[in-house]
C-alpha cells in the first residue's frame, strides 16, 4: 500500500469509524472512546491527505496524545503500518506514552535501550524512546525502523533541533519511516536550528517560517472549554546587590531598567535567601488554599532555575505548609516515580528544576510560581502548559511571575500563535558555532548557583529584596495596582474562587480593581468619604497645576475601572462638561470634570 492509498479513508465515513471494534481508551475529556471535535477534525484531515509527514500543533492539555494514538490505531487496523515508535523528550514521558498506548490497545516497550539491539519483545507493537537515545545510535534506530512498516510519532518535535547533531541523528534514524507524525504544543524554537521533517515556507525577507498541517491553539481550546484560563499574578519590589567591583546597586522590578540591570535584579529576586521569593511563595500558598476550597486536590508547582534553588524553595514551602514537598531534580527513574506519586496524591506542592518542566504532566496542578531566569518564548509556553490542562469546566490556573518586561510580554501574548522562524541561509561553520554557543549558554545557566557558591564566574552578591503585589494579567489585560504583601488589597486578588468561567474571571478582576482604586483614592483624599461633601461647593483656591494633576489621577483610576483609554475619557469629559482641552481650561472648567469623575467612581 502506497503512502497515498485512497483505501485509508472511506468516503462518507467519520474518522471514528476506522477504529477497531473494541477500543479501550480512557479519555481524559469525556466518556471512553470519544474524541474531541478538533481530534476528529485533525484525523479526518490526515486520512483525506494520507501524507508521509504530518505536523500537528495543539496547545498543552488539548489531547495530543489521544489524537496520535487514535490515529496510530487506525493505521494499524487498516495495515498501513505494523510498528509504532514514539520519540519523547524525557524518560518520564516515555512511560506516560506507554501507559496511554496500553489503554488504546497498543503495546509499547518504554524500557527498550540501545543495548537491546533490534529486539524489544514480540508481544510489543513498538517502542518508546528519547531523542537523546536516538542521537546516541541513529543507525541502530534506522534499522529498527526499516524492520517493519513504521509510524514514528515524534512528541514535542522541536526537541529534534536541540543540537545540530541531534537533528542529523533524527533524520538518519527516521528518514526511511513509512509515516511520520510530528506533535508539538510550541511549534517554534528560540534559535535557528531546523526541526527535522518540518516544512518551512520562504518569506519576503529571506527568512523561513515553519508550517503546520493542523493547528489547535490555546485561544480556540479556551473557547471550547478544554483548557483553563490563566491569571498571572505579577509581583515587583526593590532589589539590592553588590557587583564584582564592590559597587552596591539598587533597582526595582518593573522599572525601565537596562537589560543587565533587569537581569541582575531578577536574579536577586530569585535568591532563596531573599524576602522576595519568600513572600511570593507564601502568597502562592494562600492562593492554593483558596483554590482547594473548590478543588480539594489542587496542587502547586514551583519551577526553579537550578538544583540548589529548588532545594531551598522546597524547604521554605515545607516550613510554610508543614507538609512534605515533592522535589524533582533530574530526569531519572526516581524522578518519574516521584512525579507519578505526586500526580496520584493530594499533597500541596512540587518543586522542579526548569529542565524537567516539560516532562511534568500533572492535571491537578492549578497554581504555579515561575521562579526561573529563563525568558525564551519556547520555555515560557512549556512552563505555562503545565497548568492549563483542565479536568472539568470552570477550573482556573494562577501563575505567579516577577515583573520582568520579557515575561510580561509573554504573559500578555499567551494566545498568540507563533511559528518557528529561520533566518537566511548560513554556512555549516556558522551553524556549528551557533550550536556551540547555545550549548555553552545552557551549561552556564544550569551551573549558575554552583559557580556562585564556588566563587567561579562571580558576578554579584544578592544583598536584599522585597516584594509587593503589582498587578494581575488576564487575557492580555492588566488589573489592580500596588499592594503590600498580606494587605487587604492583595488578598482581594488572591481570594477569588478556583472555579470560574473566563467571563466571570474578567468581571471579578474588574470589580476588585474598581474597589482597590476607590480605596486608594479615599486614602489619598482624592475622593471624599462623606456623601454630603460632594454636594458642597468646591473651593477654587487650587492652582491650575494642582487641578490638572488631580484630574489626571482621576482619569487614570477611571481608565482602570472602565478599560477606556485616557484620551477617550478626556474627550468625553469635554463633550459632557464643555470647555477647551485640559491645557487651556480654567480652574472652574477643570473642577466640573473632576466632580463628574468623582461621581462615577463612587460605589
Amino acid at each position: 500500500m502506497t503512502d497515498s492509498d485512497p483505501g485509508l479513508h472511506l468516503p462518507g465515513t467519520s474518522a471514528a469509524e476506522h477504529l477497531p471494534p473494541a477500543y479501550p481508551e480512557r479519555a481524559a475529556h469525556g466518556t471512553a472512546g470519544t474524541l474531541r471535535a478538533w481530534q476528529e477534525e485533525a484525523i479526518r484531515k490526515y486520512l483525506e491527505a494520507a501524507p508521509r509527514d504530518f505536523l500537528a500543533s495543539a496547545t498543552p492539555g488539548a489531547g495530543k496524545t489521544t489524537f496520535a494514538l487514535r490515529l496510530a490505531s487506525i493505521l494499524r487496523a487498516n495495515h498501513t503500518v505494523s510498528q509504532i515508535i514514539v520519540v519523547a523528550p524525557t524518560e518520564h514521558l516515555k512511560k506516560q506514552w506507554a501507559d496511554a498506548a496500553a489503554r488504546a490497545g497498543i503495546r509499547l516497550n518504554p524500557d527498550y535501550s540501545n543495548a537491546d539491539g533490534l529486539g524489544y519483545g514480540r508481544h510489543y507493537h513498538g517502542v518508546a524512546v528519547t531523542y537523546a537515545q536516538v542521537a546516541m545510535k541513529p543507525v541502530q534506530h534506522r534499522l529498527l525502523t526499516e524492520h517493519a512498516d513504521t509510524l514514528v510519532i515524534m512528541d514535542e518535535v522541536h526537541h529534534g533541533g536541540d543540537a545540530l547533531s541531534w537533528g542529523d541523528a533524527i533524520r538518519e534514524a527516521y528518514g526511511s519511516a513509512k509515516r511520520r507524525l510530528s506533535l508539538t504544543g510550541t511549534p517554534f524554537r528560540s534559535d535557528e536550528a531546523p526541526i527535522p521533517f518540518v516544512q518551512y515556507a520562504p518569506q519576503g525577507d529571506g527568512s523561513k517560517v515553519s508550517l503546520t498541517d493542523y493547528d489547535y491553539g490555546y485561544g480556540r481550546a479556551l473557547a471550547d472549554g478544554i483548557v483553563r484560563p490563566v491569571i498571572f499574578m505579577v509581583y515587583a519590589g526593590k532589589m539590592r546587590w553588590q557587583t564584582s567591583a564592590g559597587e552596591e546597586m539598587e533597582a526595582a522590578l518593573g522599572e525601565g531598567n537596562t537589560k543587565d540591570i533587569t537581569s541582575q535584579a531578577w536574579r536577586t529576586a530569585l535568591d532563596p535567601a531573599g524576602d522576595w521569593i519568600a513572600k511570593v511563595l507564601r502568597a502562592a500558598d494562600r492562593r492554593l488554599s483558596e483554590v482547594r476550597q473548590q478543588i480539594p486536590d489542587a496542587g502547586g508547582l514551583v519551577i526553579a532555575t537550578d538544583h540548589a534553588a529548588a532545594k531551598a524553595y522546597a524547604q521554605q514551602l515545607q516550613a510554610i505548609t508543614g507538609e512534605e514537598v515533592a522535589l524533582i531534580l533530574s530526569d531519572d527513574s526516581g524522578a518519574s516515580e516521584r512525579i507519578d506519586e505526586y500526580s496520584k496524591g493530594d499533597s500541596r506542592w512540587m518543586v522542579a528544576v526548569r529542565m524537567v518542566s516539560e516532562g511534568v504532566d500533572v492535571p491537578r496542578l492549578a497554581v504555579g510560581v515561575y521562579a526561573t531566569s529563563s525568558s525564551t518564548p519556547l520555555f515560557f509556553a512549556q512552563a505555562i502548559g503545565r497548568f492549563v490542562r483542565s479536568r472539568r469546566r470552570g477550573e482556573v490556573a494562577s501563575v505567579f511571575i516577577p515583573n520582568v518586561p520579557a515575561l510580561m510580554q509573554l504573559a500578555a501574548e499567551l494566545e498568540k500563535e507563533r511559528g518557528h522562524v529561520l533566518e537566511g541561509p548560513k554556512s555549516a561553520e556558522e551553524m556549528w558555532d551557533a550550536e556551540a554557543a547555545l550549548m555553552a549558554e545552557a551549561e552556564k545557566e544550569d551551573r549558575a548557583s554552583e559557580e556562585l557558591a564556588e566563587g567561579e564566574g562571580f558576578v554579584y552578591q544578592a544583598l536584599s529584596s522585597d516584594a509587593h503585589f503589582d498587578r494581575a494579567v488576564f487575557d492580555g489585560a492588566e488589573f489592580g495596582g500596588y499592594a503590600e504583601v498580606e494587605s487587604e488589597e492583595e488578598l482581594e486578588f488572591l481570594g477569588f474562587p478556583g472555579l470560574l468561567e473566563p467571563q466571570e474571571v474578567r468581571a471579578l478582576l474588574q470589580q476588585r480593581q474598581a474597589r482597590q482604586a476607590r480605596s486608594s483614592a479615599e486614602k489619598q483624599g482624592i475622593l471624599e468619604h462623606a456623601p454630603d461633601r460632594a454636594q458642597q461647593p468646591e473651593a477654587l483656591h487650587r492652582t491650575l497645576g494642582e487641578q490638572r494633576k488631580l484630574l489626571n489621577s482621576l482619569v487614570g483610576m477611571y481608565s482602570k475601572v472602565s478599560g477606556e483609554p485616557h484620551k477617550e475619557i478626556h474627550n468625553e469629559l469635554r463633550r459632557v462638561c464643555g470647555g477647551p482641552p485640559v491645557a487651556q481650561s480654567s480652574v472652574t472648567q477643570l473642577q466640573k470634570r473632576i466632580d463628574l469623575l468623582r461621581r462615577r467612581l463612587r460605589p
